[in-house]
């Protein structure tokens, strides 16, 4: 009887059926210690323990949630260096600890309740209208911010530094007011024109840099920077001019908006809150869906990851630019708009935009420029707002002790191999992190 040949070495003889038992037991034998536990099975580790190992690690949410931590306790510090009373226990420290310690304890604690009770709830609160008064201040301030945060998200994902969001909200402003004053069209159609002519000025204003960038390669920041004063200074000189400004007035301040042309509020006369913060949640949808679903939206990503290989590949890199920065310049303008349409003011000043475009550079900056991210830093930095305001009537804490707050939080958000290193988060996480990171900026 003919034995089949196996299949090996050519260089070697076939191994024989016993010789191939033994090296496999032989195998077994050796992987088996190795295998073997040593003291037991290992217990599975429940759900909680499991929660708090993965929140303790270098991840997105971990060093976000422990920089406004950190911001806080700064903040904390701020407010007793620049009190005077409590500083004053300090000097007797050694002597009675318990005095400058309660002091700064009733301080900071009083500081920061009056600003969760400005910007979220107030307990005291014994009518539907007080309840509800710091959340409407809130998503007040929220929703222009919302606005301003992603347009310069939109133009940085897709590799243009958008500082002129502040010029394009002035634009906005400026064509969302002439139209509501100007024109007299019915209500709801009125409210329609405003708001589209808001987005019409913040786009033209933002077309301008993104054809320069396009055809001439020159910077989009230095341009925006430029255009920022231009509106600036245009808003200052119609503001007095004849059929702009009010006749019953003589300072600085223009004709006020029908009330055709206003947003509807949202909880009644009595608060402020109106529907702008329900444009800005379907702007937030629209960009998403824009970057992450769409072809146009993948072409806008390409580009500001690799414009020549973008090119290579057939993408036309001029056209996008121009698309972006007429894109970013519109919903700044629909920013500015809500200025003058909302609750805000009902007339154009020369500072009725206050500092909604810049602002929306940090509001970016913190949601990682991805509009949910945005969306949810605006509604951080209108709490902060509101709720800055009323720490500010009821603790005596400077209102510029608010704008603080919102630089440290972006300054650690923007660190995070700080936030890891004061904290010792966990170093395995570090690359995760570093990952996530490249994603959103």
């Amino acid at each position: 009887m003919t034995e089949n040949p196996q299949s090996g070495s050519p260089d070697k003889e076939p191994a024989s059926q016993e010789q191939a038992v033994e090296t496999a037991l032989d195998n077994t034998e050796r992987a088996e210690p190795a295998g073997r536990p040593t003291a037991g099975p290992q217990p599975r580790p429940t759900l909680g323990r499991l929660f708090l190992e993965n929140l303790w690690a270098a991840n997105t949410f971990t060093v976000t949630l422990l920089s406004l931590l950190l911001a806080m306790i700064v903040g904390a510090v701020l407010m007793i260096v620049s009190d005077p009373d409590v500083l004053a226990t300090y000097t007797y420290f050694t002597a009675r600890p318990t005095d400058a310690l309660s002091a700064s304890w009733t301080l900071v604690s009083e500081a920061y309740a009056n600003l969760f009770k400005g910007s979220v709830f107030d307990p005291a609160a014994n009518t539907l209208n007080a309840a509800l008064s710091p959340i409407s201040e809130t998503l007040t301030y929220t929703a222009p911010l919302v606005f301003t945060g992603l347009s310069v998200a939109l133009a940085f994902r897709g590799g243009l530094f958008n500082i002129g969001a502040q010029g394009q909200a002035i634009m906005g402003v400026i064509l969302a007011a002439l139209a509501g004053f100007l024109l007299p069209l019915p209500p709801g159609l009125h409210l329609l024109v405003a708001v589209l002519a808001g987005a019409l000025g913040g786009a033209l204003w933002g077309f301008i840099p993104g054809i320069l960038k396009a055809r001439t390669g020159a910077h989009e920041v230095i341009n925006t920077i430029m255009l920022n004063y231009i509106a600036v200074y245009f808003l200052t000189w119609l503001i007095v001019q004849n059929g702009v400004q009010d006749p019953n007035r003589t300072d600085a301040i223009s004709r006020p908006v029908d009330a055709s042309a206003q947003l509807p509020r949202l909880f009644g006369d009595g608060l402020r809150a109106h529907a702008g913060i329900l444009l800005a949640v379907l702007a937030t949808w629209a960009v998403a869906w824009l970057l992450n679903r769409s072809t146009l939206g993948f072409e806008l990503r390409a580009v500001g990851a690799n414009p020549d290989a973008a090119r290579t590949a057939g993408m036309s890199v001029t056209r996008t630019y121009i698309l972006i920065m007429v894109f970013a310049g519109a919903l700044a303008g629909l920013g500015g708009s809500q200025m003058v349409l909302g609750t805000t003011a009902a007339a154009l000043t020369p500072l009725v935009v206050a500092q909604i475009g810049f602002d929306g550079i940090l509001v970016a900056l913190l949601g990682r420029v991805k509009p949910w991210g945005v969306a949810l830093a605006a509604l951080l930095f209108g709490a902060l707002q509101a709720g800055g305001n009323r720490m500010q009537s009821y603790s005596g804490i400077s209102l510029e002790l608010v704008t603080v707050l919102q630089a440290l939080i972006v300054i650690f958000i923007a660190a995070p191999a700080l936030v890891k290193a004061i904290f010792q988060l966990r170093a395995a996480r570090a690359a995760r992190l570093q990952t996530s990171l490249a994603k959103g900026w």
